[in-house]
């Protein structure tokens, strides 16, 4: 494994692909099968690659690292250790910025589900929350680690951090509106309670980005974890309102989603994981949907708007919105809030009904 140490004045100038290429040549392989996948919404980029022998996904980095304190690396390793369902790394070229990992295959959860039976959708539902759980436990020994994970945190600061970019893309980059001077300050205040009060409530060792895409079902049927490197300290409800409402693209059941939670609970408490009220609970959980939400919706509208993705991730945004509808009324909180996602919800109608008549 080469080092940091050895970085070159060049080592910026060279294409994700072609640093990629030139690692594949020194370890043997045939440069001519690298597959370019998909790309998420972040700066890696990831490949498909033969690595002696076997098949195996390559994440080439912007810059070099060290890997010693590389996100990705970090978390591996503590997730690893708590026995968690995480790809093996095969090698790891930090010069190149080049993570080699295990390759779970192309089956999302996401896609998994939508073609499922009813009992296969139950038992893979059970499994991901099974693995919220499991994530939690870990929390004591992402602290003994001193894991990066155990020191970052959805403080209230990160909390607005989120939400201020929903208020920049979604009204900003993606609709180019200026909300009125008085409406802003108070949907603002508004959404300066929700972090606060996330904020205050206890904290646990959370994935941070887990909804059924970074869920991959391998071959053997088993649930696996990818895309955990921006794992933090965070509430209890977090992972779960990912799993549960993260990029619907309709209403989710309000008796299902109570099943959800009290199935949750069961498997906290069978960890020794300390209690929590159902009620509290569930309060919590909705004040979340809230937050990740409208987290996302600033996601997908950057990406909509900024990065010109618009197919992949519009589709989710009237979905989000309708959540955290049903949330906030549930609460019966954020009346500025509402009346602002029900207009702007409205007015995506009628430009619907124009443009089809």
């Amino acid at each position: 494994m080469r080092h940091p140490s050895q970085v070159t004045p060049n080592a910026f100038k060279t294409s994700a692909r072609e640093r990629l290429e030139a690692f594949v040549a020194r370890n043997g392989g045939d440069p001519s099968q690298i597959l370019a996948l998909t790309p998420d919404a972040s700066t890696r980029e990831y490949f498909r690659i033969q690595f002696r022998k076997r098949k195996a996904i390559a994440a080439v980095y912007p810059e070099p690292f060290d890997p010693e304190i590389h996100p990705f690396l970090d978390v591996t390793r503590l997730f690893a250790e708590a026995s968690l369902p995480v790809p093996e790394i095969l090698e790891v070229d930090p010069l190149d910025g080049i993570i080699v990992q295990e390759d779970f295959g192309d089956t999302q959860l996401r896609r998994a589900l939508e073609v499922a039976s009813d009992d296969e959708r139950e038992a893979y539902v059970e499994q991901a929350v099974t693995l919220v759980a499991d994530i939690q436990a870990a929390t004591q020994l992402a602290c003994e680690r001193k894991s990066i994970a155990s020191r970052l945190a959805f403080d209230e600061a990160k909390l607005s951090w989120e939400l201020d970019f929903f208020m920049q893309h979604y009204f900003g980059s993606l609709r180019g509106e200026t909300l009125k001077h008085g409406d802003e300050a108070q949907l603002r205040a508004e959404l300066n309670d929700v972090s606060a009060e996330l904020a205050a409530r206890p904290r646990t060792l959370c994935h941070r980005d887990f909804h059924p895409s970074n869920i991959m079902v391998d071959a053997s049927g088993r649930l696996r974890i990818i895309d955990y490197q921006d794992a933090r300290m965070g509430p209890a409800s977090y992972d779960l309102v990912s799993l549960l409402l993260d990029r619907r693209t309709s209403l989710p059941s309000l008796a299902e989603v109570r099943e959800r939670r009290l199935f949750f609970l069961e498997e906290r408490r069978a960890r020794g994981l300390e209690a929590m009220d159902p009620d509290d609970f569930a309060r919590e959980f909705r004040l979340m949907t809230v937050q990740r939400c409208l987290k996302a919706v600033g996601t997908f509208s950057y990406q909509t708007a900024v990065l010109v993705r618009g197919e992949t991730y519009a589709q989710f945004i009237n979905p989000m919105f309708e959540i955290v509808l049903q949330a906030a009324e549930w609460l019966g909180r954020f009346p500025l809030l509402r009346s602002t996602l029900r207009e702007r919800m409205q007015e995506g109608e009628r430009s619907s009904s124009k443009g089809s008549s």
